[in-house]
């Protein structure tokens, strides 16, 4: 029997790239817009995203290190999620680009923007899903022994949400219709969420 892969994260991997974030996935790529108080626009994916609760719904994603988009959130108290698929993959992609404050990473992925009904933030007018948020919070994270780690969660809530007509079907949401693109494992790992990889089970009564 093959002995098993064991290390201390606190020690290093030993790996060509952390496993971790491979094992946690495919993970929903929080794809966040945002606007500083002198107005300029941002916008940037996070890996580390998701969703944490139903009433009122909440989204979080975490920023590693103190990125331009902590910096506008904490200044105008909002946000927008854009849900990136397929066809904006390598638009999302190049919205990742290192870039000074200011630079509109809008204009460097080739994207339109859209307004949001709500919040002044822009939605990006190709994804076919938007969630307008106000911030809740924002948490510095900190490891079991209290060293604060630089990283920030961001928890917003939902005021407004924005879906394509043509993915709903029956009253509901159509996520493999959707081509929604989760992030993966490795550096360059990306993977598409599609009908063939469908599964239905009834959760017990």
């Amino acid at each position: 029997m093959q002995q098993e892969y064991f290390y201390e994260p606190a020690k290093g991997h030993g790996l060509k790239h952390d496993p971790f974030n491979a094992i946690v996935g495919p993970r929903p790529i929080g794809w966040i817009s945002s606007r500083g108080a002198d107005g300029s626009v941002n916008l940037a994916p996070y890996s580390f995203f998701n969703a944490f609760c139903y009433h009122p719904p909440i989204i979080g994603f975490s920023s590693i290190a103190a990125k331009d988009t902590l910096r506008n959130v904490r200044e105008t108290g909002e946000f927008v999620w854009n849900l990136t698929t397929r066809p904006l993959a390598e638009a999302m992609n190049a919205s990742s680009a290192t870039a000074p404050y200011g630079v509109d990473e809008f204009t460097l992925a080739g994207l339109d923007k859209a307004p949001a009904r709500l919040v002044s933030v822009p939605r990006v007018a190709a994804s076919p899903v938007n969630f307008e948020c106000k911030l809740a919070d924002i948490v510095q994270l900190k490891g079991w022994r209290g060293d604060l780690a630089q990283a920030w969660l961001v928890l917003g809530e939902v005021v407004g949400v924005h879906i394509a007509p043509h993915l709903i079907t029956d009253g509901v949401f159509d996520t493999f219709a959707a081509q929604i693109v989760l992030r993966a494992g490795g550096p360059t790992a990306y993977a598409e969420v599609l009908p063939a990889t469908r599964l239905d089970m009834t959760r017990p009564g």
